[in-house]
């Protein structure tokens, strides 16, 4: 079905925008050829696609974190047991996800879709496609279209494939039936391609599209070509039988059967995987930042400037409009804090536990030990305190000594960051206090990441293992994939690995954790519920102190300094020297109480325990993770699709 809203007049976009004047002004009916003989209000129209990423339910907060891509085998949802859709269990109808107006993910993407629609077959009508700036705005189109696409395919599954724009006239457009996602997938082939070559290389690209993060560029197509790839070849929870208005019956099952061709195919797509990698990585291998850190402080700090971001694209929010990736992403901060630690005016989230604001990732404990010691990764990824504020009166500091805060005493205000428990760590790549804008409320407006150049670095290094399926010879365009995956882990302080698949799944795991890729990857690769159950299990094993676990520390020691810079006003302490936590860990001779170390149980908590038989953690039941890894078309959606579409999975 088409999206409810169908564009007929394109709006000037205001919520959600390049920093460049993008789109400020107001343009003629998308409908009207005039548009599309006009550069300008082609671009505008191009914005009113973006518009739909700027909306409530939309990317702006159930798209960008917290709500796709959970649970996983290194990441969880904080929200606990009314987390239906993390915990893999979740019943159509309406909710945190959508409401009874068609305002949700479902409609917001579908709309996208349709502007897509509009906007390429307007350029192809009536443009000038020889034409530098027409040429990249259609490459534009089609890749904001692709985008959206395999976004739908991730959450639901078969999805409809609408390719062409609303008339008026034919309905069968306007109620266009749910399809096979193998069809999307084969004309996205053909539209990436074509992406890639009307769209130059981002320092090439037009006007304020121009070495620019926010905007599309030939890169980005190749990458997503070589995401959708990979998908294609990859595995996927399907019906057994693609059944016109639904079936229960389905399995984990390749996208394309051996009865079909699949293993020739396969390769085919792995080839392809590798070829539009080997064009990124022989053209833009300066993004490949040396620090791991820097990749998010950039993010933070809107360093939008190609040239110096690992980012190949991050959609675009404004400057004090809408956004909440960090809110829902972000470490965890007392509500407490708001107007006190830098960059906060008042904060919020969509998550609350009692008084406290959190992000809704955190991550699953055994993850922290499954890095290498040495991963440099390991602790900007995870962190295992969160920011609070004393004001004096005692209540927000309960439990910690005086001499806790060298130099300042316990009656007196303080920002702090007060460690966590092992049931309580989170995601540490987007930190507000390494923001430059102002926090207000729950919209911090950091831009929102989608692919950045490590991914093409390990794309690569994967496909290239699947283009030798059946040792058949492989075009890896003279590149090593053995050097790629090593860059990756020489970065991280790492040495060489051998690359096999296996190696890859666990890379994977330590360079995206809490970028929304992980979920997905394990579901093309078809270990989604094996890797559920056996980090669950580990899960237990780490609670009660049994199995890879036994004899695992029970108190961290950690050490204050102050740094004033972290607060707008008055004392603030960090953490500055943090162990006992890594396994066999012994307490260092020089962590005393006298030396002004602090002594803290990490597996006790004041809450409901870690893991109890009452209490799903990863997922309620596990029949219902190979049901149950997409959502549900949503009752609104079905309501109004005149029957064109239908649930599957035992929905």
């Amino acid at each position: 079905m088409k999206a409810k809203y169908i564009i007929l007049s394109v709006l000037a976009l205001t919520l959600v925008a390049c920093e460049k004047d993008f789109f400020e002004t107001e343009s003629p009916s998308a409908m009207d050829e005039a548009v599309f003989k006009s550069a300008d209000l082609t671009q505008q129209a191009i914005g009113a696609i973006y518009n739909c990423f700027g909306e409530d339910k939309s990317f702006r907060n159930r798209l960008c974190g917290g709500y796709v891509a959970l649970n996983t085998d290194i990441e969880h949802c904080s929200k606990t047991e009314d987390a239906e859709y993390a915990a893999y269990n979740i019943t159509a109808g309406t909710g945190n996800l959508s409401t009874a107006n068609g305002k949700d993910p479902w409609a917001y993407l579908n709309s996208a879709i349709e502007r897509a629609n509009v906007v390429i077959d307007g350029i192809r009508t009536h443009s000038d496609t020889t034409d530098v700036n027409f040429k990249y705005l259609l490459g534009e189109a089609l890749t904001l279209r692709a985008f959206c696409y395999l976004e739908m395919v991730k959450l639901w599954g078969d999805v409809p494939a609408s390719f062409e724009s609303f008339n008026g006239n034919n309905q069968e457009v306007l109620y266009t039936k749910k399809q096979d996602r193998n069809v999307i997938y084969e004309q996205l082939r053909i539209d990436l391609k074509d992406a890639a070559r009307l769209m130059p290389w981002s320092a090439q690209c037009p006007g304020s599209a121009a070495n620019y993060t926010g905007r599309p560029s030939k890169a980005l197509a190749y990458g997503l070509l070589a995401r959708m790839d990979l998908m294609y070849a990859g595995l996927a929870m399907r019906p057994d039988v693609f059944t016109e208005g639904g079936t229960k019956a389905c399995s984990v099952q390749y996208n394309i059967k051996d009865a079909d061709g699949g293993k020739q195919k396969r390769q085919e797509l792995y080839q392809e995987a590798v070829w539009a990698c080997a064009q990124v990585i022989k053209q833009e291998d300066f993004k490949f930042k040396s620090n791991f850190e820097d990749v998010f402080k950039d993010l933070c700090q809107d360093v939008t400037d190609y040239s110096n971001s690992e980012w190949i694209w991050a959609l675009p929010f404004l400057d004090g409009a809408r956004g909440q990736v960090l809110a829902l992403t972000g470490n965890k901060m007392s509500t407490n804090c708001a107007g006190i630690l830098n960059n906060t005016i008042s904060f919020g989230s969509g998550n609350t536990n009692n008084t406290k604001t959190q992000a809704m990732i955190e991550i699953v404990p055994t993850f922290y030990y499954a890095f290498d010691k040495n991963d440099k990764r390991r602790d900007i990824t995870i962190l295992p305190w969160t920011w609070e504020y004393d004001d004096g009166s005692g209540t927000a500091s309960s439990g910690y000594a005086a001499e806790t805060f060298p130099g300042v005493p316990a009656t007196d205000k303080k920002l702090y960051q007060k460690n966590s428990n092992i049931s309580q760590m989170y995601l540490g790549k987007l930190r507000v206090e390494w923001m430059k804008r102002s926090y207000s409320s729950n919209e911090d407006c950091i831009d929102m990441p989608v692919l950045r150049y490590t991914d093409i670095l390990l794309m690569f290094a994967e496909a290239a293992i699947g283009s030798r399926e059946g040792n058949a010879p492989a075009d890896l365009c003279g590149i090593s994939p053995q050097e790629c995956f090593d860059k990756v882990r020489a970065r991280a302080g790492l040495s060489s690995k051998p690359l096999s698949f296996d190696a890859i799944v666990d890379e994977r795991a330590f360079e995206f954790c809490g970028e929304n890729l992980r979920k997905y990857d394990l579901m093309r690769w078809g270990l989604l519920k094996e890797k559920l159950m056996t980090a669950d299990a580990a899960c237990r094993d780490l609670q009660n102190n049994t199995g890879a676990f036994a004899g695992r520390p029970d108190s961290v020691y950690y050490h204050y300094s102050r740094n004033d810079a972290y607060s707008q006003t008055g004392a603030a302490y960090i953490i500055d020297q943090f162990v006992g936590l890594d396994l066999g860990a012994t307490r260092p001779a020089e962590c005393t109480k006298e030396n002004g170390w602090v002594v803290k149980s990490f597996f006790d908590k004041d809450e409901v325990p870690y893991i109890t038989t009452d209490k799903w953690y990863l997922f309620r039941n596990a029949d219902d993770i190979d049901t149950h890894q997409y959502w549900p078309i949503f009752d609104v959606n079905l309501a109004a699709s005149n029957g064109t579409l239908w649930n599957d999975y035992a929905y």
